[in-house]
């Protein structure tokens, strides 16, 4: 798995950016529309947030456990609705961000949470947290189907019977190019070229083979209750974030430029800097690379 360190790489770094471009409890995950583009990026992320509530049932007095919180965006929903929330993240600006906002949030492994942490909960949500489970040397190893089976026993563990969960994730998709091909040093137009963008925009993380990978390690524990693709809808969101991320704000540009040092020092920097002018994960959805799915389990 993506260890703290790779994590708060990834999100603490570009933490008060994010916040500034997007709000103090702003969603970094895919947003819903449903193929109607005209909607404001606010109104796709919570036409997601209410599906997601609704699918889990939550309403007045329900316990919601965010696993991979982000920055509180689904906590802060659930709250509106009368329930009580808590999350988990490794990433430490986003927790220090959240508890600023009024959320309970703890800095905390999600696949290491048992009932004598926080008791059981009604609805669990993972939006996104499941991309950063397996690191490519459990992949290699063969290790990524334990991986995820252990998760979902964890899962399980934390629920009772009829208990719902929410996972939204990426996942490998048909054009995946082969492992050996994905440098960084390939030709800047090809599909293992924006492949080795993502693994440095997330180092420590590789993606599930397909829902369906998913889905068979959740089998012992739960059914499927229903499967969508977000894959375009990934994309217009991406799109939207992109504006957001590069419109003027002093503060923010501010923020960039104290980071000129690590840009000049820290390669895996230079990455991570790479991947805001190519947008790697728009392409590998363009070129389907990559898939996004919505997925409802309830446990058996």
């Amino acid at each position: 798995m993506a260890s703290q360190k790779d994590l708060d790489f990834t999100y603490s770094t570009i933490d008060k950016i994010f916040r500034l471009s997007m709000g103090e409890t702003g969603d970094y995950s895919g947003a819903m529309y449903n193929g109607d583009f005209s909607m404001t990026l606010e109104e796709a992320q919570r036409q997601k947030h209410k599906f997601i509530a609704d699918s889990l049932f939550i309403g007045p007095g329900s316990k919601v456990l965010d696993m991979g919180c982000g920055w509180g965006p689904f906590l802060t929903y659930v709250k509106s609705r009368g329930a009580e929330g808590r999350g988990v993240t490794l990433s430490q600006g986003q927790a220090v961000a959240c508890r600023k906002n009024g959320l309970v949030v703890d800095v905390k492994d999600c696949r290491t949470v048992v009932p004598a942490d926080y008791g059981m909960f009604d609805a669990i949500s993972c939006i996104g947290g499941l991309e950063h489970f397996c690191s490519i040397e459990q992949w290699q190893a063969g290790q990524q189907d334990a991986v995820y089976a252990n998760f979902f026993k964890t899962l399980s563990d934390l629920l009772p019977t009829g208990g719902r969960f929410y996972m939204q994730t990426m996942v490998f998709s048909k054009n995946m190019p082969p492992f050996e091909a994905i440098r960084l040093d390939a030709d800047p137009r090809s599909d293992a070229y924006f492949m080795a963008l993502m693994i440095a925009q997330f180092p420590g993380s590789w993606l599930p083979y397909g829902a369906e990978q998913v889905i068979r390690n959740a089998e012992p524990h739960f059914k499927l209750v229903s499967k969508s693709s977000g894959r375009l809808d990934y994309i217009e969101t991406i799109g939207q974030w992109r504006k957001r991320f590069r419109a003027f704000n002093l503060e923010k540009y501010a923020t960039y430029a104290s980071l000129l040092p690590k840009l000049l020092t820290n390669p895996s920097f230079r990455g991570l800097i790479a991947t805001f002018r190519k947008s790697p994960n728009r392409v590998c959805f363009q070129r389907e690379l990559m898939d996004h799915y919505r997925l409802v389990f309830e446990k058996q």
